[in-house]
């Protein structure tokens, strides 16, 4: 299976299977689809050219094409053009495959103190009532994640809300205790934190300066859209608060990780402004992602957004090459492509691990597959007292991966997104081994992107 594209000047054609990507000429663009169909007609050597050339000989000389079908031919011989899916028999064995806890979303606080107009967690209630995780229920949780994580060393610990840093007294609790299990268990405990900056201080940016592997600052870009979007309750903007703190915050970091992530809705579709806005402001490492919402929302991204949408990716691209040869470049999440190792099997079939890799703990200590499925008793799945009770869910998410997704069986971008966002999926029809499709199409747009971008920088 092929892919074929152009953008910002550049024809790459990529081979989904081997992951193998070619930037080529106007020739080869265009023998190489044609050398697929004759190949999959069975055609001869012979038959390959005779097809070829009966259909290109007007756009280019009989010598053009002879090259252009010779390495088309070579790059085949070389198993990185027209490779068979060797992935697919690992299906079924994903089932019975073992797997094992190895990251947790702890809802540490199912409050906030600001009022995000598209927020899916409802100001923090998360369809429920609000509260705080207690030292006991998260201890538990920890505990929970150390005996079920097997031979695993490195586990992942992301503090969420709401808002974490309402109930800070807890999280420094918790990483105490975690830290104290490393040494004499064998475990390395991987903390992050995801907060709005309303809180923060510098006792606080110490702390995760010393804690925290990564952190997320929450922030929508350019003040009129922040502040429509991440009031507080009584409508004030959070923006002037916020962005002194987490410039100061992302300074401070040296060579820990963090991430600025914003938000896009219908009422920003010029979103590239806004992450250029993130750069303006000194932040290197950012993303901003697509609203999900409901269509009856007015924030709601829609399908007709798609055309203005695609643009900005295109927008962004070349901005980002552009600062990138200037030496003030940023790191966009969703432009950063691994072309040449990438992650396992396993991860690129199936994804995030939601469900049997990864579970989100609510503040009382019930457990759920994400922090998107939390509220929805349907995949209540046990909670931190009686382990996992609903075994038939977990067995249902395991076998969630882009083989059990009709739409990504034909899907280029399979490998790279592992079947898309189950939540997603879940909530816009009703199964997770659906798709969310105006989510696929910006997935495919950004994938396309990112590699156009690793070809220009290789300029």
């Amino acid at each position: 299976m092929i892919h074929r594209y152009k953008n910002n000047g550049y024809n790459i054609v990529m081979d989904v299977n081997s992951g193998s990507v070619h930037v080529v000429d106007d020739v080869m663009y265009d023998v190489i689809p044609l050398y697929e169909e004759a190949l999959n007609e069975k055609k001869s050597e012979n038959e390959i050219k005779d097809y070829i050339y009966s259909r290109l000989e007007s756009n280019y000389s009989r010598e053009e094409l002879e090259e252009a079908i010779a390495e088309t031919n070579q790059l085949a011989n070389n198993e990185v053009l027209f490779t068979e899916d060797i992935y697919e028999k690992y299906i079924t064995d994903f089932k019975s495959r073992k797997t094992v806890v190895k990251a947790m979303c702890l809802h540490i606080a199912h409050d906030c103190n600001l009022a995000c107009k598209y927020c899916f967690a409802e100001e923090g209630e998360y369809h429920g009532r609000r509260a705080l995780m207690s030292y006991e229920v998260g201890k538990k949780a920890l505990d929970f994640l150390i005996s079920n994580s097997g031979n695993r060393v490195n586990l992942e610990v992301d503090f969420f809300g709401g808002e974490p840093l309402m109930n800070w007294d807890v999280v420094k609790q918790l990483v105490e205790y975690g830290r104290s299990m490393e040494t004499k268990l064998n475990k390395k405990f991987r903390f992050t934190l995801t907060t709005n900056g309303v809180l923060l201080n510098d006792e606080i940016m110490e702390f995760c300066n010393k804690e925290m592997a990564n952190v997320v600052l929450s922030l929508d870009g350019r003040q009129e859209i922040n502040d429509a979007n991440r009031p507080f309750r009584n409508g004030r903007g959070s923006y002037e608060l916020i962005v002194p703190k987490f410039q100061k915050f992302a300074e401070s970091r040296g060579d820990k990780s963090y991430y600025v992530r914003g938000t896009f809705t219908r009422q920003n579709l010029d979103f590239s402004e806004d992450v250029k806005h993130f750069a303006d402001l000194g932040f290197k490492h950012m993303s901003i992602e697509p609203v999900v919402g409901d269509d009856y929302e007015e924030y709601a991204i829609k399908e007709e957004d798609l055309p203005k949408i695609m643009e900005e990716y295109d927008n962004l691209a070349v901005e980002y090459i552009k600062r990138q040869k200037e030496g003030n470049g940023f790191n966009f999440f969703h432009f950063m492509i691994d072309l040449e190792q990438g992650p396992c099997v396993a991860k690129r079939l199936s994804g995030c691990g939601s469900g049997t890799e990864y579970l989100a703990v609510t503040p009382w200590g019930d457990f759920y597959p994400c922090h998107q499925f939390v509220g929805n008793e349907k995949f209540l799945l046990g909670n931190v007292d009686e382990g996992i009770k609903a075994t038939d869910i977990v067995d249902e998410f395991k076998m969630c991966n882009v083989y059990a997704k009709p739409k990504c069986k034909e899907c280029f971008a399979r490998y790279y997104c592992s079947g898309g966002c189950a939540a997603n999926a879940f909530n816009f029809h009703g199964d997770i081994t659906n798709a969310y499709d105006i989510g696929c199409e910006m997935q495919r747009k950004r994938i396309e992107c990112a590699i156009m971008i690793k070809a220009a920088l290789a300029d």
